[in-house]
């Protein structure tokens, strides 16, 4: 029988906290949450490796190392609502809400909606509301939001999506540039984001987050 539990302790040691991880609730969540349960069966064992993981439904679960420091930079605190954007089969958000009051997850796919709903519940995770819709619109319902979360690649953020950030929240995505991907944490100050430079990393492209193109003849 597979330890999971010991996988997920060196997922932890090898793969978190030497990559400047280093606030407790992000570490204690990351020990907590059994990453095995939020794959397919067929992925479960190798549900701790240190890459990202394709997950089906156009998803891959981020590798351990790019959630936790994208978590560790939105400093999610005990009060705060967040969104958390193309959540799979809902790893990210139970990750998330173990520090957050509530979270609110959104996939395309009503199949991997439902889907991360039950496996939330499986695992006794009970402040996430999951909802099925397009990524790129949010759920402006439920607005304005502490932090944003964007579990994939982008190569822009979409404004109306960026007006759902409450003044003072952070948002984290990562952005493709050219071959490259940038991790970036934006700073909503007097109703503007400002990124800044976190970690390289790289994703798929996530739908709806395509740059528009200008017209030419």
């Amino acid at each position: 029988m597979t330890d999971f539990a010991a996988r997920r302790t060196m997922m932890v040691d090898t793969q978190v906290r030497p990559n400047d991880v280093t606030k407790f609730p992000v570490i204690e969540a990351m020990l907590s949450i059994p990453r095995e349960e939020f794959v397919p069966p067929a992925r479960r064992p190798v549900a701790y490796s240190g890459e990202n993981l394709d997950i089906g439904h156009g998803r891959v679960l981020l590798e351990p190392r790019t959630l936790a420091k994208m978590v560790d930079a939105l400093d999610v605190q005990p009060t705060d609502l967040v969104l958390d954007l193309g959540c799979g089969y809902g790893y990210s958000s139970a990750v998330i809400a173990r520090m957050a009051e509530a979270v609110v997850a959104v996939e395309e796919s009503p199949e991997l909606a439902a889907e991360a709903e039950s496996r939330l519940a499986g695992a006794n995770v009970f402040n996430v509301a999951v909802l099925a819709g397009p990524l790129a619109e949010g759920c402006a319902k439920q607005a304005p939001y502490d932090a944003i979360l964007i579990g994939g690649a982008v190569e822009e953020v979409p404004e109306p999506l960026l007006d759902q950030l409450n003044e003072g929240g952070r948002i984290a995505a990562l952005f493709l540039e050219g071959s490259l991907g940038v991790a970036r944490i934006g700073l909503k100050v007097n109703g503007r984001v400002n990124w800044r430079y976190a970690f390289n990393a790289h994703a798929p492209l996530l739908p709806g987050f395509t740059r528009q193109r200008g017209f030419s003849l």
